[in-house]
């Protein structure tokens, strides 16, 4: 297993250990947290793990992501290779539209920090250039004046460094940041263009994670070492911009990349789930890894949990250290059903304990996850991250249900075959929604679909 913090008794860092039980079957409710690690005054007092997650396969970050990148940006300032307020179109001059804005020409380095650059709406069409569609995206508002999520921001940061240095992102970091840290070898999703995505794409084990967190507690420092200036820290991880009002914790403020919480708290945060809650008032850390579809869920239980509890006593117990997450139900059956498709799946065989899609033999059965694997190493496989999946199912009633859990994302795929053949692939989680793909067998007439494709083993 990772180990890049020490580990204690919650009760010897002033957590009780009730409290973090209690926390920990909060979590257990939602579906589905996969990984949760607290840190206490620089020591792990509590990591669980819902089986058949695993925390030490690297997982997809989504936007936690964008909180690394203005770490690299911060470094990059730091050594004098551009400065917070250098022109955005003075960095990527062949990315910018023959026509320059006034308002484009007054786009600086921390406006695409700080989510402010004056788009009314996130460009959605990327193309092939990402920067280069940015920029040609019209400001509606004056940069600085007007707060908008923008992924393609935080990709243009990435670009910036790349340019300025001649390293991609991960790897202007290795030296700086991802080896003293003690990490594996991260990966990172790249654009079109050969840079980092920045904003997104970046795989981590659930250690790596906390360690991150752990490191800004510390403003920078880490074993006797500044691996990044404390100032950088300060003003990335403060209120830069107000993101909105309201009593959640999406409206307390933006800084560089990072979300302001309730509670003097501030955040990493990634889509479905993702977290890097650092609590400087309290001295702790928590790191979560997930499959969510609310993402305030998390942030209620560790407020009420966790907020009242520091540095109180309670009788002892014993804090989860791993729980399961349910498998699905059905049956086997002896019959076979073997079925054409034209798309992403163009090949199903269902026999007993052995489905085949597309020619990869997978063995499911109910009440069980089978692990099997897609690929080789972390990266994005079309529709997911990861190479590692599990999978269960059988027969419900007349239609085979089996459920694609990958295990180093956020999504879980359910594929059911209809007793007419049809196939409807679903996912929980997903930008554009649940539905990924359905349709019906391809040469088999409806009414005939039972007799020309289930025959005797």
């Amino acid at each position: 297993m990772t180990t890049l913090l020490p580990r204690s008794r919650p009760e010897d860092q002033g957590v009780p250990s009730a409290a973090l039980a209690r926390l920990v079957h909060a979590l257990d409710e939602i579906d589905h947290v996969h990984t949760l690690t607290v840190v206490r005054h620089g020591h792990v007092v509590a990591e669980t793990t819902w089986a058949p997650y695993d925390r030490d396969l690297p997982h997809a970050l989504y936007s936690v992501s964008k909180s690394f990148t203005a770490i690299a940006v911060g470094l990059a300032v730091d050594e004098g290779r551009f400065g917070l307020d250098d022109r955005v179109i003075d960095l990527l001059p062949d990315a910018a539209p023959a026509v320059i804005s006034d308002r484009l020409a007054s786009l600086r380095v921390r406006h695409l920090l700080t989510m402010s650059t004056g788009h009314a709406e996130e460009p959605r069409d990327w193309g092939d250039d990402w920067s280069a569609t940015l920029l040609a995206s019209e400001l509606a508002y004056d940069p600085g004046t007007h707060w908008l999520y923008n992924t393609p921001a935080t990709y243009a940061l990435s670009e910036i460094v790349q340019r300025r240095t001649g390293l991609r992102l991960s790897d202007y970091l290795g030296p700086r940041l991802f080896e003293p840290l003690g990490f594996g070898e991260p990966w990172w999703e790249q654009s079109p263009t050969g840079a980092d995505a920045g904003g997104f794409g970046l795989m981590l084990r659930a250690e790596e994670l906390a360690a991150f967190g752990q490191l800004l507690l510390q403003r920078g420092r880490w074993q006797a070492r500044t691996l990044v200036p404390a100032e950088w820290i300060d003003l990335a991880t403060s209120a830069q911009i107000s993101n909105g009002t309201g009593e959640g914790d999406w409206n307390r403020g933006y800084g560089f990349q990072f979300w302001r919480c309730r509670h003097d708290a501030y955040r990493a945060d990634g889509a479905f789930g993702q977290y890097v809650v650092v609590m400087p008032e309290h001295d702790a850390v928590i790191a979560m890894t997930g499959g969510l579809a609310e993402m305030q869920v998390p942030l209620e239980a560790i407020w009420r949990e966790l907020i009242p509890a520091w540095d109180t006593e309670e009788a002892p117990t014993a804090v989860p250290t791993q729980l399961a997450i349910s498998t699905p139900r059905g049956e086997l059956r002896e019959d076979v059903a073997e079925f054409r498709y034209e798309g992403p799946i163009a090949h199903v065989r269902i026999a007993r304990d052995t489905l085949t899609l597309n020619g990869a033999e997978l063995t499911v059965v109910p009440d069980s996850w089978t692990p099997a694997h897609l690929g080789d190493g972390p990266g994005r496989r079309g529709l997911w991250y990861g190479d590692r999946f599990v999978i269960a199912g059988g027969w419900v009633a007349d239609a085979y249900v089996a459920h694609l859990r990958t295990l180093q994302d956020a999504v879980t795929f359910r594929l059911e075959v209809s007793s007419t053949g049809r196939l409807t692939i679903t996912r929980d989680h997903g930008f554009t929604g649940p539905d990924v793909w359905a349709g019906d067998p391809v040469g088999v007439q409806p009414d005939a679909a039972d007799h020309h494709s289930v025959v005797s083993p």
